[in-house]
């Protein structure tokens, strides 16, 4: 179960970073101004992205993709993710820091995004983990 999170999520990750370079899905951005303003828009209408996000979505769907053939490693992956998701998650409520510095956009639908994902992640981390772990016994 763990295991098929890591690969999934993984793949979600690679499509949203490969779908971010794509200018017809982005919308003019709203919010503060970035340092890289390189593909900064809204993913669908939805989500600010730019550049140096894309490219760290890309390296957590590859991130995911490689956990994948362990249980540990995905368990590292979920694990790795829930807590990396509640930092960005917090970081977009606090001006200042909702935009990483000026290098990625933080605020906005990728608040909750980050936050459901954080919680997803934590479930397969720490819950489904020990359940998987249980069984293979």
């Amino acid at each position: 179960m763990v295991r098929t999170f890591a690969r999934v999520a993984g793949i979600i990750y690679l499509l949203v970073g490969i779908l971010g370079f794509f200018p017809a899905l982005l919308s003019p951005p709203m919010g503060p101004d970035l340092a890289v303003d390189a593909f900064h828009g809204r993913l669908l209408g939805l989500f600010p992205v730019n550049l140096t996000h894309n490219i760290v979505h890309l390296a957590i769907g590859a991130w995911g993709l490689a956990s994948a053939g362990s249980f540990s490693g995905a368990v590292s992956f979920a694990r790795g993710l829930a807590v990396l998701y509640v930092i960005l998650a917090i970081m977009g409520l606090i001006p200042g820091l909702n935009t990483m510095f000026g290098l990625a956009p933080l605020h906005g639908n990728d608040i909750w995004l980050h936050a459901g994902t954080a919680l997803i992640a934590a479930y397969f981390g720490w819950g489904a983990a020990r359940d998987d772990a249980t069984l293979s016994r």
